[in-house]
């Protein structure tokens, strides 16, 4: 069997505008910003919350999760909570951790849970003998008190179906199933017309509660 070398496409606004510009994928991306005052000001107003992650990155080192409270804002990384009572002092502390790094903002979305804690996707799609082929497709539930659900920081795996089944309905099983490898196959043909040479893909989806798929991220260097 013979794994095509892939290319490395680290840049997560990058992939996330080249997904876009198809209309089918982009209704299941999350609006997302790349991370200023004025970005983050309008997107809070606008979706109460949001997601904050480094442009370059991978295991959810790095994202936290912010909220608006009224006239206050709770920023979320890992399990701690730290709440500011104006925006100057979010951004100030926001700044200080991210380093000058670049990062981008993602509409916070309310995904489905098992037993209150979240659950999302990982649909591993690699290209195998010059054919697309899915090696996976598992559910990661979050570990208690963490909203990121990476294995690395505590997540629990699990079938994809047990998945489906325990946080939306088991009659959805087949359906969200169908609908996440066709939107893995559209989006693959899209980023590898752009990107000539990607050979392993990872895609992260969450469903919400109103069980609507959204891609969170996608990775060309899987774990």
């Amino acid at each position: 069997m013979e794994v095509t070398i892939s290319r490395q496409l680290a840049n997560k606004w990058v992939k996330t505008n080249a997904l876009r510009s198809n209309p089918y994928v982009a209704r299941h991306i999350p609006p997302s910003r790349l991370l200023n005052a004025a970005n983050l000001r309008k997107m809070t107003a606008r979706y109460g919350m949001v997601v904050v992650k480094p442009v370059r990155g991978g295991g959810g080192i790095g994202v936290m999760k912010i909220e608006k409270l009224g006239s206050s804002y709770r920023l979320t990384y890992k399990s701690r909570k730290r709440t500011f009572s104006s925006f100057q002092s979010l951004m100030r502390a926001l700044n200080a951790s991210r380093l000058k790094r670049s990062y981008l903002i993602q509409k916070g979305i309310r995904l489905a849970t098992i037993g209150g804690r979240p659950i999302d996707y990982r649909v591993k799609y690699v290209k195998e003998n010059g054919a697309w082929t899915y090696r996976s497709m598992v559910g990661r539930l979050a570990r208690r008190g963490l909203f990121v659900t990476n294995l690395c920081r505590g997540g629990t795996q699990m079938t994809a179906a047990q998945g489906i089944r325990r946080s939306l309905s088991p009659r959805l099983v087949k359906k969200k199933k169908s609908e996440m490898r066709h939107l893995t196959k559209t989006s693959t043909a899209l980023l590898e017309s752009r990107y000539p040479g990607i050979g392993q893909l990872g895609y992260d989806y969450g469903i919400d509660r109103k069980g609507h798929i959204w891609m969170l991220e996608v990775n060309t260097r899987p774990q």
